[in-house]
């Protein structure tokens, strides 16, 4: 499989939960994950998933702007969507397959903290 973003080769990672092994794909390229659907959720409470998101967050950043984004399992296009709890997380997903997610932005989706709180409680003011 090859990243969505960058074309370069996507590689298993393999994540040893205590519900079990989660396999997730990383790319070699630009470090971001592919999350095939349910897995986001599933390593989200998992402490031995921290080890997933190795890419810097900077770099990820700069693959924000790559609009015309391809599943990697079916070749549809992918929607671009924002985390429901976390409204300035943006990631794109196919309905059919998974999500993915450029390198720093797992780290961020499974961390909910204090200053997201405080963006979302923002937000929701300023949309009254």
């Amino acid at each position: 499989m090859d990243c969505p973003k960058c074309n370069s080769e996507m590689q298993e990672l393999k994540i040893e939960t205590l519900h079990g092994q989660v396999i997730i794909d990383k790319c070699v390229g630009c470090n971001g994950l592919w999350l095939d659907n349910g897995e986001g959720e599933q390593l989200k409470d998992d402490w031995m998933s921290d080890f997933a998101d190795s890419g810097d967050p900077n770099i990820g950043k700069t693959y924000d702007t790559i609009r015309d984004i391809k599943c990697p399992r079916c070749g549809e296009a992918m929607q671009h969507l924002s985390d429901a709890k976390q409204t300035h997380l943006k990631y794109e997903a196919c309905e059919q397959h998974g999500m993915f997610l450029d390198a720093g932005e797992f780290t961020d989706f499974k961390y909910e903290t204090l200053l997201d709180k405080f963006r979302d409680l923002v937000d929701s003011l300023t949309r009254k």
